[in-house]
């Protein structure tokens, strides 16, 4: 495999596990100098040890815990705002302090990750912030507070590729369909199992199939692609309803 981003430093929040880890781990792989961030201090560290970088413990949602991360950091030459939290109740069942609590971790989190580390990206040259949003932010989503923060991602980078160009940073987000992770089964197992039926492909991606995706968008290959969104779900948003619908009429269960 080749170094190409050998001599690059680039942070991921997020990091202890699921794509956190696996963007961590491919990244380190093909050269990079590895900042991984998480709340937990333990799985970074463990990442760390695994990909020869540094570990840190990050609060996404809490800005002086970014400025900390700002104060040891003199040039980044990547940035994945990977780190986020699911929650699948509606609009009459979320209480407004999990309203908050996912649009802290999952929206303001970006805002402060490119507020912060814009003069080290700025310092580099050709950087990258990758925001890793979902297919929620793609569609009509039956979670509102998760719905609007990953719609808030999609939209607050095409502001930030517009703002930043100017210094030589592209910013892109990345819109995951079902990934196996922890995030993922954290809820009733039905919904795996339903929603799938709405994948084309019919199955879920591997946290490294993300991996490859972001180190798409952090790498050179991708140098004139700015300010959009790459869908990564296995045709769910292309067309998943039509796709259940014509394969149970297929099957004669409709």
């Amino acid at each position: 495999m080749t170094a190409r981003f050998a001599g690059r430093t680039i942070l991921v929040t997020g990091a202890g596990s699921g794509m956190g880890r696996a963007e961590s781990i491919l990244l380190a792989d093909e050269g990079a100098r590895i900042l991984a961030a998480d709340i937990d201090l333990g799985a970074a560290e463990t990442v760390a040890e695994q990909t020869g970088g540094t570990a840190y413990r990050l609060d996404v949602a809490d800005p002086e815990s970014w400025q900390h991360i700002r104060a040891e950091v003199e040039v980044l030459h990547g940035l994945v705002n990977n780190a986020g939290v699911s929650f699948r109740n509606g609009i009459a069942d979320t209480s407004v302090e999990d309203w908050h609590r996912v649009m802290d971790i999952n929206l303001s989190s970006v805002f402060y990750g490119m507020k912060f580390l814009r003069e080290p990206l700025s310092r580099a040259e050709g950087a990258s912030v990758v925001n890793v949003s979902s297919i929620a932010g793609m569609l009509g989503y039956f979670s509102p507070s998760y719905g609007a923060s990953k719609w808030g991602v999609r939209g607050l980078s095409k502001v930030a590729a517009l703002e930043f160009a100017g210094a030589g940073i592209r910013v892109n987000s990345v819109h995951p369909g079902l990934v196996d992770t922890p995030l993922l089964h954290s809820g009733d197992g039905r919904f795996v199992a339903e929603s799938l039926r709405s994948v084309p492909q019919g199955r879920v991606a591997s946290p490294e199939e993300i991996a490859h995706t972001v180190a798409f968008l952090l790498g050179p290959e991708s140098s004139y692609v700015n300010g959009t969104e790459l869908v990564v779900d296995g045709a769910l948003v292309a067309g998943g309803i039509y796709h259940r619908i014509t394969t149970e009429l297929a099957a004669g269960t409709v």
